[in-house]
């Protein structure tokens, strides 16, 4: 099970513990924050992606969405998301859990700005029903990102009429 991939990642800082399991699916941003009672953008959603040749994972705000042309200039390659039944294979998570804990190896992490105005977000851990409270910091630390990047569109507009 993905989830304990997860988990079995999150055990070296102490964090496994903190997974919550949720009755209710937490599967795409609104279920997830309705069953976290949060607001949509603090879900850190990860995506997975086609770049090239090779396979990385986004982790954004749940407000924001991928600007093609930013993506482009980053990564070198039109954005294209991995077709929903090939996720699960070449990540290690299914669509609805893709989390950046637990993935398979040499699939790098990227977080991205949409993310810095939160203390706390929600990212799955690995299934559809499952998420962890983790501070910027502790996501920087558990996700091993690569980088930050400044790929998306239109959270910083919603940011602003808050």
């Amino acid at each position: 099970m993905a989830i304990e991939q997860a988990r079995e990642a999150l055990r070296r800082w102490g964090a496994e513990g903190r997974i919550l399991e949720l009755p209710a699916s937490s599967a795409t941003v609104e279920l997830a924050a309705k069953a976290l009672c949060c607001e949509p953008a603090h879900i850190a959603k990860t995506l997975a992606f086609h770049a090239k040749e090779q396979v990385l994972l986004i982790v954004m705000a749940g407000d924001a969405r991928v600007d093609n042309k930013k993506y482009k200039a980053r990564f070198g390659a039109k954005a294209a998301m991995l077709p929903f039944d090939q996720t699960e294979q070449a990540v290690g998570h299914a669509p609805g859990g893709i989390c950046p804990f637990g993935r398979k190896p040499g699939i790098p992490v990227y977080l991205d700005a949409s993310l810095r105005r939160f203390s706390t977000v929600y990212p799955a851990c690995g299934s559809a029903n499952s998420a962890i409270a983790l501070t910027i910091p502790e996501l920087e630390r558990y996700a091993k990102p690569v980088d930050w990047v400044d790929i998306c569109k239109d959270w910083r507009e919603l940011a602003a009429e808050q």
